[in-house]
């Protein structure tokens, strides 16, 4: 482990430099890890995992489309693709990717078969965290970790093929065998974690919560569509709209952010650019802090996973939350990306 200071924080991380895939490797040895589930995190870390040399085998329900996905990625039935309940019982390390939602359904069938000194590993601290809500309550002789990946499963997976890692956030729970923190590090190494830093299963689903809602996806959303719509409403056509809105901030500018930071851009923009963005910068940062306050209080007080319970367990939920996604699908503004995204140029 080592110590780095972030912006004038000490914290403690994990990098490849202190624990090697080779070392990983050897903590894991006589470990079976079980992936249950095959949705959005579950192909990208039992992909990885298998990859880097782990003996992965994956949980899913028989007959389904995510079934039929992972035999595709060359799982094989009977031998390294099982039944939910098959894989939690041969498993030794249980790595529990199902929606939080789905979490809480399978609870009874996967918690039979977590016997002493098994692992239990989540990728999102939601069942944990609000395990009064959830009923998700691990026996005490087990390990309970977290490694949660900073960014999609696709991410996850494409940054292991170009040989990067997405960073992860790692927390233990419960150490049950005296080892869990080496069985979580590791499990972050085989999935290729760039590094890992520490943190606890309730910062973990509140920050993740709040970022989901903000900066990551909800804000990022809602402000694309005020300037595109603003634009629109002053005459300009829907392409000139929808690339100075997203395509240059997607194509062009967050890479570089990404690449070199926010400080880098503006020391790197034309004149106009650089003056425009330093002053109105702080007139949106007031204007959304509000917001961010009630977002993060709605996260705390556990409103927003009463929310997501209740209406993820309501039985016409997939209809109600179509008709939402297919009004975003339909709209002008993401038409037009499809359009613009379609006429960008093929990489040679």
């Amino acid at each position: 482990m080592a110590q780095i200071n972030f912006g004038g924080c000490n914290e403690d991380v994990v990098t490849r430099d202190e624990l090697p895939l080779t070392k990983a490797l050897e903590t894991l040895k006589n470990e079976t890890i079980a992936i249950i589930g095959y949705g959005v995190q579950g192909p990208a870390q039992a992909l990885n995992s298998r990859d880097n040399g782990l003996n992965v085998i994956i949980g899913q329900r028989k007959n389904s489309a995510t079934w039929d996905k992972a035999i595709k990625d060359g799982f094989v039935p009977g031998e390294t693709l099982f039944e939910i309940e098959e894989a939690a019982a041969k498993g030794t390390v249980i790595c529990y990717l199902l929606s939080d939602a789905a979490q809480i359904s399978v609870w009874p069938s996967i918690s039979k078969h977590l016997t002493k000194g098994k692992t239990l590993c989540f990728s999102h601290g939601f069942g944990i965290a609000y395990a009064d809500k959830t009923k998700i309550v691990p026996s005490k002789d087990i390990n309970v970790v977290l490694v949660a990946p900073k960014g999609s499963g696709r991410s996850v997976r494409q940054n292991f093929l170009e040989g990067r890692g997405i960073n992860s956030s790692y927390a233990v729970y419960q150490d049950a065998t005296g080892n869990a923190y080496d069985i979580a590090c590791a499990l972050g190494v085989g999935i290729g974690s760039g590094f890992l830093f520490k943190t606890d299963f309730q910062s973990e689903v509140t920050s993740d919560l709040v970022g989901e809602r903000g900066a990551l996806m909800g804000a990022i959303a809602g402000l694309m569509e005020a300037q595109y719509n603003l634009l629109r409403k002053h005459g300009h056509s829907p392409s000139e709209a929808f690339n100075e809105t997203v395509e240059e901030a997607t194509q062009s500018l967050i890479p570089l952010i990404g690449e070199h930071g926010m400080d880098w851009m503006f020391a790197n923009c034309s004149t106009t650019a650089q003056r425009g963005a330093l002053d109105w910068k702080d007139k949106f940062k007031k204007a959304v802090e509000p917001v961010f306050d009630s977002l993060y209080e709605s996260v705390v007080s556990g409103a927003e996973a009463d929310r997501s319970i209740k209406l993820n367990s309501e039985p016409d939920y997939r209809q109600k939350l179509q008709k939402e996604l297919d009004e975003i699908h339909h709209s002008e503004m993401w038409q037009t990306g499809a359009q613009v995204r379609k006429l960008r140029p093929e990489r040679q």
